[in-house]
């Protein structure tokens, strides 16, 4: 008989037997591969997107949206806000890279279900884009006789042919742009003051018979040089380019030209000098009444017929029209102009 340990005979140690699994990482039930076949999803899923965002957008939505995405772009802002660039819209934040207060107007593009649809939206975007741009030559055409007008008018005037200097008529992409000009040592205005001289007067006077026949809004800016005041004077080249401005909107108005044609009347001080590099040259302080070119939806309704006839697409003024009315129902602007008000003290 065996021993145990405390050496009686007949006790008999238990046999424990030990049994090690040893386990495999990963295997048939591993996760890691899981991870990898997600990322393949993910990219697939974008590579589908990018396929059907070449499909359905234009050529200029594209580089549109490409220069959205570019750091370099000069109408990428600095800041956080969502205004400006290719979503912009209105936002609580005032920072952002809107480059411009008044927004554009764009007519909607018609996109078809079918290739035929897609081609008459083409052909509706194509025509009613040759009618914008004949509207806008007819507009520069009449700029620019209303220039050659006024400078027919001096010329053959032999009291206002001295005065010829003083005027200077520029079509500009803002429109057309009459300037009453101070030259060295023959001011428009005293010095210091907004009593204009009689000749002045009659410039302005002059520029009414053009400003007249046409249908454009007006902005009136009085500029001045770069001489300031005395330290502590109340009255400063703000006041003095302003009340400038006001008298000639008084002008204005004495002849006829309705103030409801009014956008603004500024005073400018010497921030938009005429000689850049010399902000004390006489012609610095001057008068400046722009005609504005108008919304191409005021040009469509009042002479987009005859316009479309003149390209040879009738039918492209009423396309015009019920585009920009489906527009304006499916987004209603909340922002209308209204009549300029002008505030002097």
């Amino acid at each position: 008989m065996a021993k145990g340990k405390g050496g009686k005979q007949g006790d008999v140690q238990p046999i424990i037997i030990i049994k090690k699994i040893k386990k495999v990482a990963g295997g048939h039930h591993g996760g890691a591969w899981k991870v990898a076949y997600a990322d393949f999803v993910t990219a697939m899923m974008a590579f589908f997107l990018l396929l059907w965002l070449l499909n359905v957008t234009t050529s200029e939505q594209r580089d549109a949206i490409a220069n959205f995405f570019d750091p370099t772009h000069p109408m990428i802002s600095d800041g956080k806000s969502g205004s400006g660039g290719v979503l912009g819209g209105t936002t609580v934040s005032t920072e952002g890279s809107m480059s411009s207060t008044m927004q554009e107007i764009r007519l909607p593009q018609n996109s078809g279900a079918t290739n035929k649809g897609k081609e008459i939206g083409d052909t509706k975007k194509s025509t009613t884009k040759q009618l914008e741009e004949e509207l806008r030559r007819r507009e520069t055409e009449r700029f620019e006789d209303a220039k050659k007008a006024l400078e027919k008018e001096i010329a053959n005037t032999p009291e206002l042919a001295e005065l010829k200097k003083h005027m200077m008529v520029e079509v500009t992409p803002e429109g057309l742009e009459i300037q009453i000009i101070d030259q060295e040592g023959e001011p428009m205005f005293p010095s210091g003051s907004a009593q204009m001289y009689d000749k002045t007067k009659r410039l302005i006077t002059l520029a009414t018979t053009a400003i007249k026949k046409m249908p454009n809004n007006i902005s009136v800016r009085g500029h001045t040089d770069a001489a300031p005041y005395k330290a502590g004077a109340n009255y400063t080249n703000w006041e003095l380019s302003a009340d400038r401005a006001n008298a000639t909107r008084r002008v204005l108005k004495d002849t006829g030209i309705p103030e409801s044609r009014l956008s603004n009347v500024m005073g400018k001080a010497d921030t938009d000098n005429y000689v850049k590099d010399k902000p004390l040259d006489a012609k610095n302080r001057r008068i400046s009444i722009v005609l504005e070119r108008e919304d191409i939806e005021e040009m469509i309704h009042r002479e987009g017929d005859a316009a479309a006839r003149d390209i040879g697409v009738p039918e492209a003024a009423d396309e015009a029209r019920e585009i920009l009315k489906r527009a304006a129902e499916q987004s209603p602007s909340e922002y209308k102009r209204t009549p300029g008000d002008v505030y002097f003290p």
